[in-house]
């Protein structure tokens, strides 16, 4: 009888995590405030109105659907603080600073939790499953966390390979279209490859995310 890898737990990240459906709510307003600059003739204020207007429809349409209100007001709140920092400075690439900072930290934070034993993605998942710290004392699943979190970092580098430039040249249209393909088609292909390597890196056997063979001590990655 041949030993296959092991499905674990019968789920995947995007199942747990439900993170394309936010990711897309995030390009929306980034998109039409593109949109409505280029519209407009390149009308700073136009592109602010037009994302606050298109951002303040989709989180109506979250409460609506059963969101939590906490969840949909974040969204909210991240379209205007950028928008305000846009119109504080009177520079339309501005709108897209804090997507660029918060891409860099993020790069930084992933790969020293994956260097400190701690892999972000273990943190989230296991957070999400309840688990708190117990699956780092499965050595497999601590193994398979680091792993498929610098799929994750590597996301955030790609994205910022792109933005930079694109930020310090001032190329708003092109900053409103790259984070439309840099965020829910790259959070969907990061989910699908993390999930993967976590497959992959698990030994054959393995129970699965929600039942961490425990030892004692963590083992090396």
């Amino acid at each position: 009888m041949t030993t296959t890898r092991p499905d674990p737990a019968g789920e995947s990240f995007a199942d747990l995590l439900g993170g394309r459906r936010a990711a897309i709510d995030a390009t929306l307003g980034p998109l039409a405030f593109g949109i409505g600059f280029a519209a407009a003739g390149q009308s700073l204020e136009w592109g602010v109105g037009a994302a606050i207007a298109v951002s303040t429809a989709v989180g109506g349409w979250r409460l609506l659907r059963g969101d939590k209100f906490g969840a949909v007001l974040l969204g909210l709140l991240g379209v205007v603080v950028a928008a305000l920092i846009a119109l504080y400075t009177g520079r339309p690439e501005d709108f897209f600073f804090i997507r660029v900072a918060t891409n860099a930290a993020s790069a930084l934070c992933w790969a020293i939790s994956i260097a400190l034993r701690w892999p972000l993605l273990g943190v989230v998942v296991g957070g999400v499953l309840g688990q708190r710290g117990s699956w780092r004392r499965d050595p497999a699943l601590l193994r398979a966390y680091s792993r498929a979190s610098w799929i994750w970092v590597l996301q955030y580098v790609v994205r910022l390979a792109v933005w930079l430039p694109l930020y310090w040249s001032g190329q708003v249209e092109a900053l409103s279209i790259t984070t439309a393909a840099l965020t829910w088609p790259l959070v969907a292909a990061c989910l699908a490859v993390s999930w993967y390597v976590m497959r992959r890196s698990l030994p054959a056997g393995h129970p699965g995310l929600r039942h961490p063979a425990l030892a004692d001590e963590p083992a090396n990655v």
